[in-house]
């Protein structure tokens, strides 16, 4: 594309000296780049007078297109500073539950004072289905735990406290902290995570198997039916913010934790958007709940 910038120079002065000092060349390095192309063309494109440069018939039939190619190229490259700049752009994520509640609302007002012309979509799911979308190229990235994907990128966020939650009236709703062996007894309303959950996990390394009674993909349903009396369950502390559920939430012993972090294919198979959305999101960690 250099070789076909410095022609289009040369023919519009009419000179390789004013073309030279006008591109930021020596005459000799534009004298090679019209040479080479003409070597790789196999036909001669200017000729060279005392009182300036012209094309040659040849040069006449070709110039038309090497002109065009330069403007599209300069269109592709303004279309990048266009975007660089955010003034237009789509951003395409995958969400749990928890964060689109208490992550997304503020990241999403802040990021949008900033890039106004940027579209989100977003898609709501659980640790497998995140982990395709992002395999797929349904979505750029995804919230993800690490320990739930593979093969993927990862960028850590932060590492919340899991609850349990029981009836307010439930036997043990006067104890502060509750041994998962006890919790392993009631009957267990299990959120659905897809492959990976974490407080299965902790059963499992305390040699207990809880006593699944529901099974369900939404963590305010779980909410509903706890409140209900229908079982007990434990769920990330983050989704519990601000909700008005007649439950009583509670510590176990041992704790259990869920970390949280960023998943996507590779960082150079981002679009400029999410990146830019990345690095918002990471310089604002540290106020999200």
């Amino acid at each position: 594309m250099k070789r076909f910038i410095a022609l289009r120079k040369i023919v519009e002065l009419g000179s390789f000296s004013k073309a030279a000092e006008s591109l930021g060349y020596t005459q000799s390095a534009l004298s090679q780049m019209v040479s080479s192309l003409e070597d790789e063309f196999s036909i001669k494109l200017l000729n060279r007078f005392r009182t300036g440069t012209k094309l040659t018939l040849e040069g006449e039939q070709i110039y038309p297109f090497i002109v065009k190619t330069v403007n599209e190229y300069f269109m592709v490259i303004e279309k990048v500073k266009e975007i660089s700049g955010l003034e237009t752009g789509i951003i395409r994520m995958g969400t749990l539950a928890s964060i689109s509640a208490h992550w997304i609302p503020e990241l999403l007002k802040g990021f949008q004072s900033l890039y106004p012309g940027v579209e989100f979509v977003i898609h709501q799911g659980d640790y497998t289905s995140i982990q395709d979308w992002i395999k797929t190229g349904a979505v750029d990235f995804g919230f993800v735990n690490p320990k739930a994907v593979n093969g993927l990128e990862i960028i850590e966020l932060k590492k919340g406290i899991m609850l349990a939650i029981l009836p307010e009236n439930h036997l043990l709703a006067q104890e502060k902290i509750i041994p998962l062996e006890r919790l392993a007894e009631e009957p267990f309303i299990l959120l659905e995570e897809g492959h990976y959950y974490e407080p299965l996990e902790a059963f499992q390394l305390i040699g207990k198997k809880p006593n699944i009674k529901y099974t369900i993909h939404d963590d305010y349903a779980i909410m509903t039916m706890v409140e209900a009396g229908l079982g007990i369950s434990i769920l990330a502390e983050l989704v519990l913010h601000r909700t008005h559920y007649h439950i009583s939430l509670h510590q176990t012993e041992p704790p259990i934790y869920r970390s949280l972090a960023i998943g996507y294919r590779d960082r150079e198979s981002l679009p400029i958007a999410s990146k830019r959305f990345i690095e918002y999101l990471k310089l604002h960690l540290s106020e999200l709940p």
